[in-house]
Formats: structure tokens, sequence, C-alpha cells
């Protein structure tokens, strides 16, 4: 085989199909976010505002985080040495996972290096520690979740997307006695819809199953101290695994599951994905502890947050733009077609110095190509205002239908 041949016809069909991503080099400026500098093909660079960050409450930029991170980096110095079970565990690292088992109201917690890997090395090894386990999975959660479960070996069932009854009906054609674990999130991220977490708790109870839920973009943003939707709903209690990333509206990187303490010493007895990793910088779980802890006492802070969603939803949805709306903080507005979603992007961070990536096929289905918009506290009304009149005039320009909301 040409191997060589083999990987241009692989890159050439993403190509045809408008699905090729692109990595633009961008220089994110402490204290100046959400502005930025991108440095373009020619070597020129161009001021421009980022749309489409994870950073939702701007805290990578927080002199309270990173002043944490200074301070560990000057004592402790850059890495972590090895794995948690071989001189990677530090002082910093117990603190955030004490931080994040208070924040959960759980017995402990465990850290990971991303919630992709926590909820990959937890959902893969739930069947090694009980036995005959069934996983019933929402169709539309994220691929972390969807390969945890697909390489446990054990059975599985997809129900549909926020199909409670679906679900029930799953349930009670299974075997009564086997083990069962339902796996949802609070928040998806790609449409901003919430799950049925009361009602997925209560299908739970009755038919003896554990709770996974992810809260990847819940957390920070939600409940009273940021704990996430589940926080917000008086619901935390009822969950025995919570998932939640420290890479998004904490501003760090990293991931982890708040749980009992027998379930989190049981996973970090047995996943590969845990026991063979390196641990994070203790500079970076420093910073990460700091952030937790400065948002449970930060409500204005999400309170601004989905101010901010609100305004510009509202404003999107004012020039008939096809936006869903499902109440999070989440603005995706459909194009529906990958090459229109490429050209759009594009003329957005050529003509306008915005910048929001293109969302395609495989991450959402053919058809609902999308640009998912992320507000921010730091989005003012000048980056909204700029934002709203460039839709405005490229959607024109593109000769794009101004449909009726898409949600």
């Amino acid at each position: 085989m040409d191997y060589t041949k083999q990987l241009d016809v692989a890159i050439d069909r993403l190509h045809e199909e408008g699905r090729y991503r692109t990595f633009i080099d961008i220089e994110r400026r402490n204290g100046q976010f959400p502005h930025a500098v991108w440095t373009q093909p020619d070597g020129q660079d161009k001021n421009i505002t980022v749309w489409c960050g994870n950073d939702y409450l701007g805290m990578g930029q927080n002199p309270v985080v990173l002043a944490a991170m200074h301070e560990a980096l000057d004592a402790t110095g850059a890495g972590s040495g090895g794995t948690r079970n071989i001189s990677g565990t530090t002082i910093y690292h117990k603190r955030l996972e004490e931080e994040l088992s208070d924040l959960h109201g759980k017995e402990a917690a465990l850290l990971f290096t991303s919630a992709y890997i926590a909820n990959d090395a937890t959902l893969s090894t739930l069947p090694k520690l009980f036995p005959g386990l069934i996983i019933y999975s929402d169709a539309l959660n994220h691929a972390s979740m969807i390969e945890g479960v697909r390489r446990n070996g054990g059975a599985k069932r997809i129900f549909r997307h926020n199909d409670v009854d679906h679900l029930r009906e799953l349930m009670a054609a299974d075997d009564p006695a086997a083990p069962k674990l339902i796996a949802f999130e609070s928040i998806y991220s790609m449409d901003g819809d919430f799950g049925p977490i009361e009602a997925i708790c209560d299908i739970a109870d009755e038919f003896g199953a554990l709770t996974y839920i992810d809260e990847v973009h819940a957390v920070g943003m939600y409940g009273p101290r940021g704990a996430g939707v589940a926080e917000r709903d008086r619901l935390m209690h009822r969950l025995d695994i919570i998932n939640g990333t420290l890479a998004k509206a904490y501003g760090v990187m990293g991931g982890y599951i708040a749980a009992s303490a027998k379930m989190c010493d049981a996973i970090r007895s047995y996943a590969p994905g845990f026991i063979f990793t390196t641990s994070l910088p203790p500079a970076v779980a420093a910073g990460a502890a700091a952030s937790v802890a400065f948002l449970k006492t930060a409500p204005e802070l999400r309170e601004k947050h989905q101010q901010q969603a609100k305004v510009l939803k509202l404003r999107l949805k004012g020039l008939g733009l096809p936006i869903i709306d499902h109440g999070s903080h989440i603005v995706p507005v459909i194009v529906g077609n990958p090459v229109h979603t490429k050209i759009l992007s594009d003329r957005l961070l050529e003509d306008h110095g915005i910048y929001v990536q293109p969302i395609n096929f495989p991450t959402v289905p053919r058809g609902t190509e999308r640009l998912r918009f992320t507000p921010s506290p730091v989005h003012g009304p000048l980056e909204i205002e700029g934002l709203v009149h460039a839709m405005d005039v490229l959607w024109s320009h593109c000769a794009l239908n101004r449909a009726e909301m898409a949600g």
C-alpha cells in the first residue's frame, strides 16, 4: 500500500466535504480576554475577539488564579515528576480534590488530566467493579463517555436523547438483578439543552441503578456555589458519580469525578487511565483549586454570564437568525451546510476580527452544521454589537435564509 497516498485520500475527503479543520494561531493576552492577537498566514498580526472559547468566565486571567499558580511554580518547579502512585501526588493535588469533594457535597474526588480521560477511564473501569453491569447511555452523550462505554466490554443500551420513557422501557426489559448505571449530561454542549436529571434519578431509584452525570459545561456556572445544574436543582445527593472539568469555567486544565470515598478509591485502584498517567503539574492544580474556591463565592459572575448569553440570543433572534435556545449559556446558530459554515467563519475572522470555529460532522449530525458562540462576562456591549452587526451583514451576503428559530 502507498501509505502517503492513502493519507492524501483521507484528508482530501475532508476538504471536499467542507469538514477540514483548520488551526489558527492566536495569542491570548493576560488581562485583555476576550481580545487576542491572530497571526495571519502572511505573518501579519490582527487583533481579534474570541467568541468560541471555553474559558466561560474569564478565570484563565483571574489574578487569584495566577497568583496561586506563580506561588506553586516557584515552590515546586514545573512538572509533578510522576504518576499519582509514584511521586506525583502533592499537597496541591490533595487540596484540589478536597475543594472538589466539598463543591459537590461528596466524600471524595479524584483528579484526572482531563474530563475526557475522567469519563473514559471511569466508565471503562466500572464493569470491572460491578460484573455484569449494564450501562444506559444517552444517545447524545459526549465522545469521551461513548468511548468509555464502548471500551468497557460490558453490556450497553442507548436511549433516545432525553427520552425517559425509552430509558424506562430499556431498563424494564433487562434482568432486574443485573447491576445498572445511567450515564447522561446536565447540559449538552452543542444544542445547549438540559438533561432531565430528576426524572432520570427517579428511574434509577425505581430500577436500583447508579447514576453518572457529566457536568462539564455547567460546573462553575450554575448553582449557588457553581457545582452545576444538579446543585441548582438541589439534586446532587441523588447522583452517585459527578464528572466535571477544570478547563472551562475554571479556566485552567484537568478533569475529575466526585463520588463516595469507596467509589473513588476503587476507580483510583483499577483505572489504567488514572494509574499510568503523569499527574497534572502542581502549578496547574494550585490554580484550579484557587479558581474553584473563588467561584464558590462569586454568584455575581454567574449571573452576569447568564445575562450576557440572554442579551446575545435576544439580539440574534431579532435578526431572524436560526438559533437554538434552551435557556442555557450556549448560543448555537444553525447554518446547515459545512461549506457555508466555513465561509461564515472565515469571513467573520478576516473581515470583522471575530473568531468562531465552525462546528461540523461528526461533532454534530450532518445538516445541522453551526457556529457556536460562547459569551462570557467579559464580552461587553461593544463586543456583542460588533458580532451582531457582522452576522447581519454576512448572513445577507452569503444569501442564507433567515429561518425561523431552530429551537
